[in-house]
């Protein structure tokens, strides 16, 4: 019999869990959540809605969850600028100017969509005199080019079409969502610096699924079945995205629960099931408006298991990537390159492997960053001639002469028994191999040519667990916290349920921080940091071996 997902049973207990919470952080101006106030806050308007329309939920029809979200419009209301804006402020302090927010104006439209007939006349014509004013301006000025915010912007405007009757409007997002679906790359993600954002790819996800839920629009059918294709391709065994493709952001562990727009495939089903299996497994509630996305707009039926549920797999993106599960392993090679973004939102792509196992999680890898060249699988060149300077808001990315640390060009070994990657950095070529020699054994093979005369290093980078002791061959052991340290002449280190070797004339480093691009003045934390083993190439030793054992 073939297997099936359905919304599960936990998904409207999570709903209803989370209403008190949100009824509780609800001032008397009507603005939600903790100080400062940002416009997001009022996200929660949606997941209110949807219990307050759902016949199994405990507030269905509540006139407390009415009232609050009538106030929490208002306060949107209160907030807006002449041509429907309100400042994008984040939790930091940080403001970033006026916008059209996203995120909570679509979820203002699809709860007023839910509730709108309940509300009292008053009430309506307020809300009706500021979302219009909000998508009368989105409609003009916000749907210009194809992004993952626009993208958004199309969805919400969809429903504000419904619900306003603007047939005009139910085409614009129509057009607007075929050159969606013309943007993205045949293997299922959105190119957005050079290349698939995790993140940004769930945003698309949502807004196309979201979107057709409403619609019906099945021309968008096949792009949510690549999207999904290339997430349940993309996502490690404890179902955190694997981040060595990601051309934005580093590792985050945890499974990552966004869009109803995977409930359209058996496939993207398939990645429902293993997501929410993961959540239920670790105790946790779903938050209430990932439920009450999948409540609402979700559709159950058969499934098709995902790369990491498989014993062996190999997942080919083209020329582009490469993924290979030989259970317990997980590993992916990436081969994109690009010029250094010369903004701090594009990430340098400079580390190309990542490498899981079942039991400890993710042990190498860990993604890109900028100005720290301790992140690059290899460096051709001076290393201390990139540096972030604390507090510098706007500072040269390079490139730096003297010093090369992204590759020009990159190509994957198509063996899944010992996939690797080969370089090329300027004059020199360089190569690393994975080769699972058990359950328990990885060899990483690194190799180098030697031709540029200038210093070439490698870097084994590795994911940290901090307050977890490292322990080192000499017999010194630390708990990894914010003191750095540097290390020779050990012959290997163990963390967090693993050994690697390290070979003769090599130094392990910690912490190698990045720099922050999501923090103006570029600042770091040690858990951002990586733990790594820098490795020095010469004529006499082209060749290293390192041997990582799970204990």
């Amino acid at each position: 019999m073939a297997k099936v997902w359905e919304p599960e049973p936990e998904l409207l207990e999570s709903l209803d869990a989370g209403i008190p919470g949100i009824l509780g952080s609800q001032k008397e101006n009507g603005q939600f959540g903790t100080e400062p106030w940002i416009s997001t806050d009022q996200n929660v308007m949606f997941p209110l809605a949807v219990a307050w329309h759902l016949e199994g939920s405990v507030y269905h029809h509540s006139d407390e969850v009415l009232d609050a979200i009538i106030r929490g419009g208002y306060a949107m209301i209160e907030e807006q600028d002449d041509v429907g804006m309100v400042i994008f402020r984040k939790k930091d302090h940080s403001t970033w100017g006026q916008i059209y927010q996203p995120w909570v104006y679509s979820r203002w439209m699809r709860a007023y969509h839910l509730v709108g007939e309940a509300m009292p006349g008053d009430a309506r014509d307020k809300w009706n005199e500021g979302l219009l004013l909000g998508y009368e301006g989105i409609s003009e000025k916000a749907m210009r080019h194809v992004h993952n915010i626009p993208a958004h912007h199309s969805m919400g405007l969809y429903c504000a079409a419904v619900v306003f009757e603007r047939d005009e409007w139910k085409q614009q997002s129509k057009e607007f969502m075929a050159r969606v679906v013309a943007e993205q790359s045949p293997h299922g993600w959105w190119p957005e610096h050079k290349g698939p954002v995790v993140s940004y790819n769930f945003v698309y996800t949502e807004a196309l699924g979201v979107y057709y839920a409403m619609s019906r629009d099945e021309d968008v059918l096949e792009a949510l079945e690549r999207a999904s294709k290339y997430h349940a391709n993309y996502t490690y065994p404890d179902g955190s995205g694997v981040e060595t493709v990601d051309g934005r952001n580093p590792y985050h562990t945890g499974a990552r629960l966004r869009s109803p727009g995977f409930s359209f495939s058996p496939i993207g089903r398939g990645y429902l099931a293993k997501q929410h299996a993961h959540q239920r497994n670790s105790g946790k509630h779903f938050q209430a408006d990932y439920a009450a996305h999948l409540l609402l707009y979700g559709e159950g039926g058969e499934i098709e298991e995902t790369a990491a549920g498989r014993d062996r797999h190999v997942y080919h993106m083209g020329e582009e990537a490469l993924t290979v599960r030989r259970k317990p392993w997980f590993c992916c090679l990436s081969a994109f390159v690009c010029e250094l973004p010369s903004n701090r939102w594009g990430q340098d792509r400079q580390n190309f492997v990542s490498v899981f196992h079942d039991r400890v999680g993710l042990i190498l890898g860990g993604g890109n960053t900028k100005l720290q060249p301790l992140w690059s699988n290899f460096t051709v060149g001076d290393t201390s001639l990139m540096a972030h300077t604390p507090g510098e808001s706007d500072p040269d990315f390079g490139p730096f002469d003297g010093l090369i640390h992204a590759p020009d060009k990159v190509s994957y070994v198509d063996n899944e028994d010992a996939p690797g990657l080969t370089f090329e950095y300027g004059e020199e070529r360089c190569s690393i191999t994975l080769t699972p020699k058990s359950d328990d054994e990885m060899s990483v093979a690194c190799e180098v040519t030697c031709n540029s005369g200038l210093a070439v290093e490698g870097h084994v980078t590795i994911l940290p667990h901090l307050g977890e002791t490292i322990s080192f061959s000499s017999g010194e052991r630390q708990e990894l916290g914010e003191s750095g340290f540097e290390m020779s002449g050990e012959s290997w280190i163990e963390h967090a349920g693993w050994r690697l070797s390290i070979p003769e004339g090599s130094r392990v480093v910690w912490p190698a921080l990045p720099h922050n691009p999501y923090r103006k003045g570029g600042e770091s934390f040690a858990d951002e940091g990586r733990i790594v083993v820098v490795l020095p190439f010469s004529e006499s030793t082209a060749k290293y071996e390192l041997l990582l054992e799970v204990l």
